[in-house]
């Protein structure tokens, strides 16, 4: 008996060596297969109140795309949340290696369905890229919560590079900032970026899921930061020197809860940005200098499991208030406003992404205020992650799906 029950335990172990084999066999195989240009035509035709247009896919086979940019001569740059960078020249679809260590959870890859938000996030091509060659770029970056040895905690940075020579990888790789203290929820990393033509670089970081930091000015989370091109404080930002001297000087407004959507107004550099509400109350904002948007003593959505309003109401003294609220969760992302000519009747408009209800809309902007929106696209090509205008001055929308693309929206006469 003894003998047959030491076989029957060998048996069970050598199952289950042979299953351990099987499963590391299997999560060691790489998941990741190479993008591929396209020219599929999704819709042939859209009539809008201002524009027909057509949607056409030009680029396919992306896992969780976030940003799309373009260099200078024409070529895109995609980023895909699991950490890859693309360089797409023609037909050819380049990887970009050299990025720095970025934290990604492969098991929990879609956020609707309680994953995690971290990995590689917006990409943005420096304006004077012709002559100092800077790409922009933030990520969930991995480190210690509290600067020793224990749990690793992520906290959202901001890094440059450039192409080196044969524009096979990336090179001159600098990480201009990264939010301390880092924290643990895997979730509201913000971040969009924007050169507002100062020599300064602002872009946004959430709230990281905890809420009260976003009041916390010794806190850099729940906050737009801005910084110098090259890394630093700017002698100029709002709360440098300011009493009790503690306060963390690269804050630009504060009181966000998480931004993913970021534009700069060409006609006179206002800075507007979509910020995702609770259950319900995302909105549309204008970013003032040393502004509080209230977050989470003032909001308009509520709790998401007893249905409570947030905080103190939805106003406050000292707090800016939204410009445009939609009631009903959308889950904002990409902001881009139009100034290009094939689609002249959408000059001035801005387009805002929806992640939630995968809609894309038009906003009319009048005096600071939304004065008219139009929904463009629903439920047609599924998340939208991003919105941008292309050199073409055609409309470019990125799908945050496990399976997503890059989608073109093109004029018809």
């Amino acid at each position: 008996m003894k003998t047959q029950k030491r076989i029957q335990i060998n048996r069970f172990q050598m199952r289950t060596l042979i299953l351990s084999v099987l499963f590391m066999t299997f999560t060691l195989v790489p998941s990741w297969s190479q993008p591929s240009v396209s020219e599929t035509v999704i819709a042939a035709e859209i009539e809008s109140e201002e524009a027909r247009f057509r949607i056409v896919q030009v680029l396919e086979n992306l896992e969780h795309p976030w940003a799309v940019g373009w260099l200078p001569d024409g070529r895109m740059m995609v980023n895909e949340r699991p950490g890859r960078m693309y360089l797409i020249d023609g037909n050819n679809v380049q990887k970009l290696d050299n990025l720095p260590p970025i934290h990604y959870q492969e098991d929990q890859r879609t956020a609707p369905q309680g994953g995690s938000q971290a990995g590689l996030l917006d990409l943005v091509v420096h304006p004077d890229y012709e002559n100092n060659g800077w790409i922009y770029f933030t990520y969930s970056s991995p480190g210690d919560p509290d600067g020793v040895s224990g749990n690793v905690a992520t906290g959202t940075a901001l890094a440059r590079a450039r192409l080196n020579e044969n524009a096979s990888d990336l090179t001159d790789l600098s990480v201009l900032y990264t939010m301390m203290p880092r924290t643990q929820p895997g979730r509201h990393y913000g971040s969009r970026i924007v050169f507002p033509g100062d020599g300064t670089v602002i872009f946004s970081i959430g709230d990281r899921g905890l809420r009260y930091p976003s009041q916390d000015l010794t806190n850099p989370a729940g906050s737009m930061i801005r910084l110098g091109e090259n890394g630093g404080v700017p002698s100029d930002n709002p709360f440098v020197g300011i009493v009790p001297g503690n306060l963390r000087p690269e804050i630009y407004s504060f009181g966000h809860r998480n931004n993913q959507g970021i534009a700069i107004n060409p006609a006179n550099g206002d800075i507007w940005t979509t910020e995702h509400g609770p259950s319900g109350g995302d909105v549309l904002y204008k970013i003032q200098k040393g502004g509080n948007y209230g977050w989470p003593q003032v909001a308009y959505g509520r709790e998401y499991t007893t249905g409570e309003h947030i905080g103190l109401g939805r106003e406050a003294p000292g707090v800016i208030p939204a410009v445009h609220i939609w009631e009903e969760s959308m889950a904002p992302s990409g902001l881009t406003f139009y100034d290009a000519e094939p689609f002249a009747g959408w000059k001035g408009n801005l387009f805002a992404g929806s992640l939630l209800k995968e809609e894309v809309y038009r906003l009319v902007i009048e005096n600071g205020a939304v004065t008219h929106k139009e929904t463009l696209i629903s439920e047609k090509i599924g998340r939208i992650r991003d919105v941008r205008q292309g050199p073409d001055g055609y409309i470019y929308i990125a799908t945050d799906e496990g399976n997503g693309g890059i989608y073109r929206l093109e004029p018809l006469n």
